[in-house]
């Protein structure tokens, strides 16, 4: 017989869910036949949707060293514990960590980069500061609330309990909760400000996306809303509000209507990305995550309701940009 105490941190969970990700290496079908037979919750038998409260005893009625054998130790945290640290704390309390994320470093790790990642950074600065414990968080890992390409700078919501995960979450989800805003560097001078709203279709095989029109019935509803701050040269600084996060949205919209980002190898101008590789060094879109502003907090994150984390422009964008002040003797709007 063995027994588990559900933690505080662990509540709110369906009981199969649970299981699972505590006897990782038990297939779905043993979990399933397990609760049917073999798990009782405070003495009480109960169904694969039992959602968890904290202090709920479970109970596996499985030999202790049968049990061990379904669970697999937790991944070794030295990784995470070496990786060098290259984000910058924009705000932290006891359930956020805001960071601004650096240019070319992955959020996740993907199939061809695993240990130079942000969220291995952030494990690792956590376990420094004593705030992530694997050891009792048996398994629960910080993790990001939203998400930036490779290539693009700027702000990353981190939860540092599930709830505040869960939370953060159900903000973005929520229309009106989080207000997201973007600096972009764009070929041609757009004047006056624009306001896109039409559908945004993904391309799985290519990973890219086309614009339809917004009476289509294909694709996700897009909006977003670009609005220019400064005119150098032919090129124009945009700052961008996302209505919707559907992928590439920026990027495709912006496009579409022949503002394409600088820098941007999917939508953008082959020649002119190749002159600010030539001149400038730049490797890829010039975007970046400036501004988050929570309008409204949900439960246990309500407190943050007001709240604004804002992140400069990157040095290396900035460089850039007076560059080309200098080259067209800075054309203000």
């Amino acid at each position: 017989m063995y027994t588990i105490t559900v933690t505080e941190s662990e509540e709110g969970q369906r009981l199969d869910r649970f299981l699972k990700k505590y006897l990782t290496a038990a297939p779905l079908s043993l979990i399933y036949r397990l609760i049917r037979k073999d798990v009782k919750v405070g003495g009480k038998r109960v169904g694969t949707s039992y959602m968890l409260n904290a202090g709920d005893l479970i109970t596996i009625y499985m030999r202790d060293e049968q049990i061990e054998e379904l669970i697999v130790s937790r991944k070794d945290k030295s990784d995470s514990s070496k990786a060098k640290r290259k984000f910058g704390i924009i705000f932290e309390d006891d359930n956020i960590l805001v960071v601004a994320k650096p240019f070319g470093l992955l959020t996740h790790g993907d199939r061809n980069e695993k240990k130079e990642t942000l969220a291995n950074q952030i494990i690792g600065y956590l376990l420094e500061q004593g705030s992530y414990r694997p050891d009792t968080d048996r398994m629960f890992t910080p993790s990001p609330v939203n998400r930036l390409d490779r290539n693009t700078s700027g702000i990353v919501v981190f939860g540092k309990n599930p709830k505040a995960i869960r939370d953060f979450s159900k903000m973005f989800a929520t229309a009106g909760c989080v207000e997201k805003q973007y600096l972009a560097l764009v070929a041609g001078k757009l004047r006056e400000e624009l306001h896109l709203k039409d559908r945004i279709l993904k391309d799985g095989e290519t990973n890219k996306v086309s614009v339809l029109p917004e009476e289509s019935g294909e694709g996700k509803p897009a909006e977003t809303i670009a609005d220019p701050i400064e005119n150098i040269g032919p090129y124009t600084m945009v700052s961008v509000k996302l209505v919707t996060g559907r992928p590439h949205q920026i990027r495709a919209h912006l496009s579409e209507k022949g503002f394409p980002l600088i820098g941007d190898v999917k939508y953008g101008d082959k020649a002119k990305n190749a002159l600010f590789t030539r001149e400038y060094g730049l490797s890829a879109q010039f975007l970046h995550a400036d501004s988050l502003k929570v309008i409204r907090g949900l439960n246990t994150l309500e407190y943050l309701s007001g709240k604004e984390f804002l992140c400069p422009l990157p040095q290396r964008l900035e460089d850039i940009c007076e560059a080309l002040r200098k080259k067209y003797r800075k054309v203000s709007r």
